[in-house]
């Protein structure tokens, strides 16, 4: 069995300044984690809440698995993540302060089969800080690109 799905938030690194990461299991059903295996997941437009102690992950995307039958899953459910208590802690006071939000950076399957949420506490990124961003990494496009010759 191949474990190399990896499935990215491309947006995330563009939009938001990480803060700290953690890393999750994600409570699925049989169809779900088999739509997984196969790739067919996506993380944009997702994010994450807390809920009575309880972190979920809203709006992901795991497409309906192709041989299921009438007890497939919806495709945008909420999801609930499996965390210890003390990072939930850290997350939710992190999420009360204003202009950080949680956001989930990878989906991918541990070497044991399961799958694995990466999110992060995340600080949106103003406008500059994005065209930064831009003229950074085409300055090091442009280093590379006459160090290559």
């Amino acid at each position: 069995m191949s474990n190399n799905i990896n499935i990215k938030n491309r947006k995330a690194s563009f939009d938001y300044e990480i803060i700290e990461t953690f890393t999750a299991g994600i409570v699925l059903t049989g169809t779900e984690i088999k739509s997984i295996r196969q790739g067919k997941a996506g993380l944009t437009d997702t994010y994450c809440m807390v809920e009575n102690r309880e972190v979920w992950v809203k709006n992901m995307y795991v497409a309906e698995y192709s041989f299921g039958s009438y007890n497939n899953h919806a495709s945008h459910r909420d999801r609930k993540l499996l965390m210890n208590r003390k990072e939930i802690n850290r997350i939710a006071k992190a999420a009360e302060q204003p202009g950080y939000s949680i956001v989930p950076l990878r989906v991918f399957l541990n070497e044991r089969g399961l799958a694995k949420i990466v999110i992060a506490i995340a600080r949106g990124k103003k406008l500059y800080d994005k065209r930064q961003a831009i003229r950074e990494r085409e300055d090091k496009r442009n280093l590379d690109r006459i160090f290559k010759r």
